[in-house]
């Protein structure tokens, strides 16, 4: 009997270990001015289920469960030359460098023959799209191990037309 007990013991404490649905993406990144000017940031998300707490940014917040998702806004300057993300910095950038957990993303120019918006290509674990709106969305869904997967909205998808 005193075996079973602990036995029952040791699963119950492994089935319900709290450690198993936190995680912690610090989301190290990197901004480009429109003067050339590089800078380093951080904007990323954690969750903490025994505290149920769950961070955004610097910032903390008591949630009584893992929201399902963040939706990260990029808004085109009215000349389509530079982009503002209010969560990365207070005014304008020309692109950035975003590593969240596994994911990579990116925006950056380059010059194509044929015009695509802005000149921005927008790189998300090495597929590349193109704008087609001055407003995208960048939506993380979460799991309570971390990122179950990153959408975009208002690009569409490089398919080799544009070189």
């Amino acid at each position: 009997m005193k075996y079973i007990t602990k036995l029952v013991y040791l699963l119950t404490l492994f089935s319900t270990g709290h450690a198993w649905a936190d995680f912690d993406l610090p989301g190290k990144g990197q901004l480009v001015y429109p003067t050339g000017i590089e800078r380093d940031f951080n904007f990323g998300f954690g969750w903490q289920s025994d505290t149920q707490k769950f961070r955004i940014g610097e910032r903390s917040y008591d949630m009584a469960q893992l929201p399902e998702s963040y939706s990260i806004a990029i808004t085109l300057s009215k000349d389509d030359s530079k982009v503002w993300v209010q969560e990365f910095n207070p005014g304008f950038i020309e692109g950035f460098s975003w590593q969240l957990g596994e994911h990579k993303l990116e925006l950056f120019k380059k010059q194509f023959m044929s015009p695509v918006k802005g000149d921005y290509v927008l790189r998300l674990d090495d597929i590349d799209y193109f704008l087609v709106r001055n407003n995208l969305s960048v939506t993380i869904k979460f799991t309570d191990q971390g990122i179950e997967n990153i959408k975009l909205d208002g690009v569409t998808k490089n398919m080799g037309t544009k070189q």
